[in-house]
């Protein structure tokens, strides 16, 4: 039994979490579920909500939890379960699902890779700095943490707004989507607002048609939401890796998943 266990968590760490590059999300099976009713979470990679499953593995989560009128507590599950963990609204609200996972790491084999890299993920401001610490013939080694969030509506809601988690990035939806088709939000490092990061959404049935905006200088941006549906928000943030980490590169991946009626 030993065994199979070790060869469980090899094998998930193999397959289970995918390299960078790629957006990361929460989907419930259910936005909108009656209280008191079982909902299973889905995590998946991938980019324009195609993408893998990722099982329920803990020795990857830094904090899984679910915030919702009753207060925290942490999303409990099996190892290798998919979806990845169930949480059961009690009472009629907005609940906040939350991961926040050990770092995992990547390389890239060029500066012409790394470079179009930043340019699609619009971390252009990296790329002089990059530039200037370049060693040529060596590889280019990143560090990264994803920070995922979804909402769910359990029930009759009012205005309730987003909970804020402390994750080192974070996406906090200021207006709720269940309540308007004007999406506010505000994307924050280590507690404080984050200004010029590009912020992108877009919806289930047509993934292809993003909405951009770059944060303001208090960290926030606003969407108007044209269509119904499922919608994911994302942003990523880099900075330089500390001297100790044997890295170059640090960063960070928010998401925000939601149903709008």
């Amino acid at each position: 039994m030993r065994n199979s266990r070790y060869l469980l968590i090899a094998a998930l760490l193999a397959v289970a979490w995918p390299a960078v590059a790629h957006d990361f999300w929460i989907e419930p099976q259910a936005f909108r579920p009656k209280p008191g009713t079982a909902v299973g979470l889905r995590l998946f990679v991938g980019q324009e909500f195609k993408g893998d499953s990722v099982p329920y593995f803990p020795q990857k989560f830094e904090r899984y939890v679910v915030a919702g009128p009753a207060g925290t507590q942490p999303i409990p599950g099996v190892l290798g379960d998919e979806p990845a963990g169930t949480v059961t609204p009690a009472a009629p609200g907005l609940y906040v699902i939350g991961l926040h996972t050990k770092p995992d790491s990547v390389s890239f084999d060029t500066s012409e890779e790394f470079e179009k890299y930043l340019l699609k993920e619009g971390l252009e401001r990296n790329l002089a700095l990059h530039r200037q610490h370049r060693k040529p013939g060596r590889k280019i080694e990143e560090t990264y943490f994803r920070c995922a969030k979804s909402l769910i509506a359990a029930g009759a809601v009012g205005d309730d707004a987003d909970h804020v988690l402390g994750f080192p990035l974070e996406l906090i939806a200021e207006t709720s989507p269940y309540r308007a088709r004007t999406l506010r939000l505000r994307l924050l490092y280590q507690g404080k607002p984050l200004s010029g990061a590009l912020v992108v959404a877009f919806n289930k049935a047509e993934p292809l048609a993003k909405l951009k905006a770059r944060t303001d200088d208090n960290g926030r941006v606003e969407f108007s939401l044209p269509h119904s549906g499922v919608w994911l928000v994302t942003s990523v943030h880099m900075i330089p890796a500390s001297f100790f980490s044997g890295h170059d590169w640090e960063s960070l991946w928010a998401s925000l998943t939601f149903e709008r009626p």
